[in-house]
């Protein structure tokens, strides 16, 4: 088989020194336990610590964007709209995450999909996306906070928000002790809540609408709502609102990749992950989305304060109370402070992941690159906590316009990400093939392959100009009229971030005589016979090609090779 070595090549060695295997056989002394072996600059390894049950049941990404984002975005689009747009973002993202999955079973290397757009795209276009990413996950940490310790007002109005900020800062702070297994742990417990409590929300939902609760004042709904007021409410500007508000609440999804270097076993528990996508965005996003529009009115006065981290006004929890049925209101609200300390856990993973990431490729600090002997990257998730205490912002007056801003510097950011992942797919499909390897021996293959990304690298290019749209011309503008300044930044503040990051990195990079940093001057892109296809992967990854021909000849041939099969092998 043709491949170009990774040493003497003169590439940069974006895989973890001493962890990787290359296709030749060769053996870095990792034990079959659960850590990695040192990395670069004798730094401790991360621990391999996640297992099945931690990547495959992971609700990380539902959080406040859909228990009280959806509530502005039904007010805005209209129940037609937040459905069509929860799809199309929901589609992006599972050809997002199946090209993901196959570049992280065959490179499960810290950092993931940052990695991976360095290696197979720009090395810039990596810094910039990795520093936007990790930027995004420190702010929505203090927000997330913020938004759990203000349903607890739903119970307790006497009591000082602040006080609920340092408890749930205390308790985050815990979990980070117990390293990524703690993570994968509370992760998993509060995701089964969230699940079977968006389960039940939809079985109660149909209920309702069927006129099946006992009150004077709501009988059969069907789908009156979609009528009076209307299915689609601002017309065009309406529908295009709904895409920044679906990105935020998927956001967090493509977690499962970045957790690929702390898997036990990635060529396993990522496929099945990977699978576990659709079901979670069709049931806990669009289905549950779908019913809300169902039984809530999109004109009602309570959604207009569906916004930020004002859970108060969550649709889910209005649609109980208008259906008259007492202390339900209190459980969702309970469901929604959990699923909001869920997100907030997840931050504390993405962002020091990606920071750790980051500084061993020299893109940021070197201390943000030590590990504990515990697997613990404790700089970077002591940062993380610090930013935590941005939550008491809230305590002053100025504080919601903070926070404003400071989650304006993300809210474009997973379009960005999403589509470059996309690319970076397609661009490791082309040096796969240029070097002349055989596809076969990928062990796992994105159902849709290189055209589901490029429809997804599309779909992400769509929501952008969609949303640059939406800040140009806001809703409720005069009909010619364009947006202050202010709001055009609050809305698309992340592009020229972004931007900045990248011909910041590329100018220094450019300018630098460090190879680990110059790595080819000022070339745009990797050329595909350049692009590095052996670091990172662990040995025994790839296929035996005799093992391929023999079950290409077995009795499954016909049955492997059909549609249907292939489709239950993708969802199941």
């Amino acid at each position: 088989m043709n491949s170009m070595p990774a040493t003497g090549s003169g590439l940069p060695d974006y895989g973890e020194k001493g962890v990787a295997h290359d296709i030749e056989g060769k053996q870095s002394p990792v034990d079959s336990g659960n850590v990695e072996d040192v990395q670069e600059g004798g730094q401790k390894p991360l621990v391999r610590a996640l297992h099945d049950r931690h990547m495959q049941v992971r609700g990380g990404a539902i959080g406040a964007g859909l228990f009280v984002g959806s509530g502005s975005t039904l007010n805005t689009g209209g129940p037609a709209s937040l459905v069509l747009g929860y799809i199309i973002v929901g589609t992006m993202l599972l050809l997002t995450v199946q090209a993901l999955a196959e570049m992280a079973v065959l490179y499960p290397v810290n950092g993931a999909f940052y990695n991976f757009i360095c290696r197979f795209m720009d090395p810039s276009w990596g810094f910039a996306l990795g520093w936007d990413y990790a930027i995004g996950w420190l702010v929505i940490l203090p927000f997330e906070i913020t938004a759990a310790s203000i349903t607890i007002d739903f119970w307790r109005s006497d009591i000082n928000v602040g006080v609920w900020i340092a408890v749930f800062l205390t308790v985050l702070a815990v979990v980070q002790v117990f390293g990524v297994r703690g993570y994968g742990e509370v992760e998993f417990t509060l995701s089964i809540i969230k699940v079977i409590a968006l389960i039940g929300f939809i079985i109660f939902a149909i209920i309702v609408d069927c006129g099946g609760v006992p009150t004077d004042h709501r009988g059969y709904i069907g789908a009156h709502y979609w009528h009076k007021p209307g299915a689609f409410r601002n017309g065009f500007k309406g529908f295009c609102s709904v895409f920044v508000t679906a990105a935020f609440a998927f956001g967090g999804t493509e977690l499962t990749g970045l957790a690929a270097a702390e898997a036990a076993d990635p060529r396993k528990s990522i496929p099945k992950a990977t699978r576990q996508v659709f079901w979670r965005i069709a049931v806990c996003y669009i289905i549950s989305t779908f019913m809300l529009g169902l039984i809530v009115p999109s004109d009602s006065d309570v959604l207009l304060n569906s916004t930020g981290a004002n859970t108060k006004a969550s649709p889910f929890v209005l649609a109980i109370t208008l259906a008259g049925v007492k202390g339900l209101p209190s459980v969702m609200n309970a469901v929604i402070t959990i699923s909001v300390l869920s997100v907030a856990n997840s931050a504390t993973f993405g962002s020091t992941r990606t920071l750790q990431a980051l500084a061993l490729q020299g893109m940021a600090p070197k201390l943000f690159a030590y590990v504990d002997k515990h697997g613990r990257p404790l700089p970077v998730v002591i940062l993380q906590l610090l930013f935590g205490l941005l939550a008491f912002i809230n305590e002053a007056n100025v504080g919601s316009q903070v926070f404003n801003w400071l989650l304006a510097l993300s809210g474009l950011s997973n379009f960005f990400i999403w589509g470059s992942i996309c690319v970076a797919h397609i661009r490791f499909r082309r040096a796969w093939a240029v070097q002349g390897r055989d596809l076969k021996q990928i062990p796992y293959k994105a159902f849709f392959g290189v055209w589901g990304s490029t429809v997804g690298a599309a779909l992400n290019f769509i929501c952008l100009i969609a949303q640059f749209y939406i800040a140009v011309w806001p809703i409720g503008g005069s009909p010619g009229g364009t947006a202050e300044a202010q709001d055009f930044f609050e809305a698309f503040l992340a592009a020229p971030v972004i931007l900045g990051l990248y011909l910041g990195w590329k100018l220094y990079s450019g300018f630098s005589r460090d190879p680990k940093v110059n790595h080819r001057g000022w070339r745009m892109y990797w050329r595909a016979e350049e692009i590095d296809l052996d670091t990172g992967m662990r040995e025994g990854v790839l296929l035996e090609l005799d093992d391929i021909e023999d079950e290409r000849r077995g009795s499954v041939t016909k049955q492997a090779a059909s549609i249907p099969y292939r489709m239950f092998r993708a969802l199941f």
